[in-house]
């Protein structure tokens, strides 16, 4: 079949590889007929993330028919239609039980991380879903049947995006008439401030350098924007049009932020992850007993990081991974009743013997890129 491999830093190729194969009686295998570039993916192609070997298989954004399944799986037949959430969960482990899908104990062997379709051996060292079939394990427990009235556009984001940024902005307590800072118009970013508006934000402030995505969360979403390159200090001058700060200030970016010197220098070095310029901003945006909810991810550890900051003036740090499994269900049904719609941060959408240059696209922000889906 074909995939999309990571070859090096910033490189990825299109390559011929072995299809998968049933290995554990509850597994299936899906025929992709969907998939997307996320911009945690960037991480990897950075470098950002350990033990990327060559010729992994990227991806963890993926919809598709289930062609084959294990004589063990129950939940899922033969040529149902499902998305494939992007946390691996075993379904039974103390964290699946408590609904901490991404913190799964037995679905990674390589570490206490939980497991990830298509995001390195740290991360569990399963192929991704930029392929033409992905081998789903524990499908009794993580793939979701969606009705076949919906376009794959409509459903795909269910698998990641849609959730993690609902669940930024819940893990934010949002509440009716708050003031909301949302760092980076991105992809989760831009969605995240639709589940604010959804929630009853009174005032929304989106953040970015890249005038075409905020003229994209000015023209879809409504909000106020903000250039952080017009600025000296970004963050102060939030704090000064909020009155003080805003009630929840929640990080897209994490740490492919836009760097300083020192830290492209740290981050080149393993002496940290790389950038924390949004953290940073954060910490001046947000007012005393404000909450930060963090939903960009983050690497290894960061060299002064402004955690004095946030104790002096009583503010809530929430962070991680969407254990996405527990919103599937509600956000479908929204998009049932007209809701909440996603399709609008579509931009390009390729074949999949093109993602070489939809990565190169999606990663230098070229032709007014904002996400793209792939189809094999």
């Amino acid at each position: 079949m074909k995939a999309i491999a990571y070859e090096g830093i910033k490189d990825v190729k299109v390559k011929e590889v072995d299809d998968p194969k049933i290995i554990n009686p509850d597994d299936i295998i899906v025929r992709v007929t969907s998939t997307a570039i996320c911009g945690s993916d960037l991480h990897l192609i950075h470098g950002m993330v350990p033990n990327m070997p060559k010729g992994f298989i990227l991806g963890h954004e993926t919809m598709g028919i289930v062609e084959e399944v294990g004589p063990e799986v129950r939940k899922v037949k033969k040529g149902d239609r499902v998305i494939v959430p992007f946390p691996i969960s075993c379904g039974h482990c103390w964290y699946c039980e408590h609904e901490l899908w991404s913190q799964c104990d037995n679905s990674n062997p390589n570490g206490e991380a939980g497991a990830i379709f298509g995001y390195s051996k740290t991360f569990g060292g399963y192929d991704g879903g930029q392929a033409e079939y992905l081998r789903v394990p524990y499908a009794n427990v993580g793939p979701v049947v969606v009705p076949e009235e919906f376009k794959d556009e409509e459903v795909l984001f269910l698998t990641d995006i849609l959730p993690t940024s609902y669940w930024g902005v819940e893990n934010g307590e949002v509440k009716l008439g708050d003031t909301v800072v949302i760092l980076g118009c991105g992809p989760v970013g831009l969605l995240a401030q639709k589940w604010a508006a959804y929630m009853g934000a009174g005032r929304i402030i989106a953040v970015d350098y890249i005038d075409y995505r905020l003229e994209h969360a000015r023209k879809y979403n409504g909000v106020e924007t903000i250039n952080f390159d017009r600025y000296d200090n970004v963050g102060e001058y939030i704090k000064e049009i909020t009155g003080g700060g805003a009630d929840v200030v929640i990080d897209c970016v994490g740490m492919d932020g836009k760097m300083t010197v020192l830290e492209m220098v740290e981050s080149a070095l393993k002496l940290q992850g790389g950038s924390k310029s949004a953290i940073e901003i954060a910490t001046q945006a947000v007012r005393k007993g404000g909450t930060v909810s963090i939903v960009g991810v983050y690497g290894a550890r960061y060299n002064m990081f402004p955690l004095g900051d946030f104790f002096s003036r009583n503010v809530k740090l929430k962070m991680g991974q969407c254990p996405v499994h527990s919103y599937v269900d509600p956000i479908l049904t929204l998009i049932k009743e007209n809701k909440i719609d996603a399709t609008d941060i579509i931009t390009h959408v390729l074949p999949l013997d093109k993602g070489e240059h939809a990565y190169e696209i999606f990663d230098e922000k070229k032709d007014d890129c904002i996400k793209v889906i792939l189809k094999p």
